[in-house]
């Protein structure tokens, strides 16, 4: 398992939940990101090419949850940890890990290589999604496997089926989207803080 990455900015919580970003953040980048639609779909689309899961590791999570969002704290222990890379055309364009109560994620989570929005709507279940942080993190790992160096944008959010947090989701995205997103700014914005 590896060690969630480290944060060197966050945009205000009440800033992300009204939707409201950095305003140097260009449009494509704030949909992306602010957006409450499937990022492994719109990698899809963006690329062309279907997005493969590299499945890190799925296992329990002990304790205090280092690292995690403070919505993990929200769902009922004992809690399972998944973490994954999505890539497209075998390019790595963003990691993700998850959190879950380890009932709901075999429930939900039995094809363990399947994106989680994929898993999540079979039988056309009615969703909603909460984007509930933005920040730049940096870690080795990161600048490692993306080819470039951090910082990297990253987002997390909360699924809720029927009023109840289902999972909390962190992703972290690589600068290889500015192919089709254009630039971020990501090292501007974080000298401006």
């Amino acid at each position: 398992m590896l060690a969630s990455p480290r944060h060197l900015w966050q945009a205000p919580a009440a800033t992300v939940l009204a939707g409201d970003g950095p305003r140097q953040l260009p449009g494509p980048w704030r949909l992306m990101l602010l957006g409450d639609g499937s990022p492994t779909r719109h990698l899809r689309l963006l690329t062309g090419e279907p997005v493969a899961i590299d499945l890190i590791a799925m296992e329990a999570e002990q304790g205090n949850h280092p690292g995690a969002p403070a919505e993990v704290q929200e769902l009922q222990a004992p809690l399972l940890r998944r973490q994954v890379w999505l890539t497209c055309g075998g390019t790595p364009l963003a990691w993700a890990e998850s959190w879950w109560n380890q009932a709901e994620a075999e429930l939900h989570l039995q094809d363990r290589n399947q994106p989680i929005w994929k898993s999540l709507t079979q039988g056309r279940s009615e969703l909603f999604r909460e984007v509930d942080g933005l920040a730049l993190v940096e870690a080795d790992w990161l600048d490692e496997t993306f080819g470039y160096r951090g910082p990297f944008w990253s987002r997390h959010y909360r699924f809720f089926r029927s009023g109840t947090a289902l999972t909390v989701i962190r992703e972290v995205f690589s600068p290889q989207l500015e192919t089709w997103l254009g630039s971020t700014l990501r090292q501007e914005l974080q000298r401006s803080s």
